[in-house]
């Protein structure tokens, strides 16, 4: 049940990072909007949220209630909907889902009313993820600042997540086949997300030390090398700056490079770097979002004071 459990965590995670960051990337750079198919993937990922939201549900009622997944009756799914923040909760995902796929067919007369409406939806549903969380452990001011704190996490790595995906996506046509438009839309793109990734990865850092000091504490940290909890967290924070540099060479030396090959007309070499750039930093990131659903489900060392 517990592997079961993570890896309905995962593919939650999976789906609406990209559901709200595709969208959101594209609202911030308009420039490289007609390179995709941007309300197919909409439509993709809300659907497939709200299939995995479902049997998520009944994966949760069936470990609440200690019993097979088969087994599981209407009552305790409706227990969990009516009496419990985790069902409301699971209401909005869907609700936000719902907007997610409306919010496609407004894509051909109003793109941008359509992404802003397909990235609110796509964002409720990220942040609801947090009260499946150790963030809705807490009660008070706390619980509402862990809570907050695990929202905006969630929030910020979905649009990372999803600027990766856009731009893998970008560069995954053979680069013989990319004309002057594509590869200045790929450029665009990757212009674009270095502005934005900056706060993204503010607000990563930010959030992700907000939890720390709650769920560790300072006089705990030399204890996680000793604890399976601490050791996926420590490979977790490996991760993630192993991201940062990708992610920095991708600014700083692949981007610039591209768009000198683009001038020169001779830009497959600078592709196959990109590609391959972008392709690890994703593989990084989705071994992070592997984690985080396994740490989800482990007890954390609890902050002392």
């Amino acid at each position: 049940m517990d592997a079961l459990g993570v890896a309905i965590r995962l593919a939650l995670y999976l789906d609406l990072a990209a559901a709200f960051g595709v969208p959101f990337f594209a609202l911030c750079v308009a420039g490289a909007r007609a390179a995709l198919p941007l309300r197919g993937i909409m439509i993709a990922t809300g659907l497939v949220g709200i299939g995995l939201s479902a049997f998520g549900l009944v994966v949760t009622a069936a470990a609440m209630a200690g019993m097979p997944v088969g087994q599981v009756d209407a009552g305790t799914i409706s227990t969990i909907l009516t009496d419990m923040p985790l069902g409301k909760a699971w209401a909005a995902r869907i609700a936000g889902l719902v907007l997610l796929v409306l919010s496609a067919f407004l894509a051909a007369g109003r793109p941008g009313a359509a992404l802003a409406a397909a990235s609110t939806g796509g964002g409720t549903a990220l942040g609801t993820l947090a009260w499946s969380g150790h963030g809705a452990m807490d009660e008070g001011g706390i619980g509402w600042l862990h809570l907050g704190a695990d929202i905006a996490h969630l929030v910020a790595a979905g649009a990372w997540v999803g600027a990766l995906l856009y731009l893998l996506l970008l560069v995954a046509r053979p680069a013989a086949r990319m004309d002057a438009d594509h590869l200045r839309a790929t450029h665009r793109a990757l212009d674009g997300f270095s502005h934005i990734g900056t706060l993204v990865v503010a607000a990563i850092v930010a959030s992700g030390l907000v939890n720390m000091l709650l769920l560790v504490g300072p006089s705990n940290m030399a204890a996680l090398p000793g604890t399976l909890y601490g050791q996926l967290l420590l490979f977790k924070l490996a991760l993630f700056a192993a991201m940062l540099g990708l992610a920095a060479a991708n600014r700083y030396r692949l981007a610039p490079a591209l768009r000198a090959r683009i001038e020169a007309d001779d830009h497959r070499g600078a592709v196959v770097a990109l590609r391959i750039s972008l392709a690890l930093e994703a593989a990084c990131a989705a071994t992070v979002l592997a984690l985080v659903a396994w740490l989800g489900t482990l007890q954390p060392i609890v902050a002392t004071a």
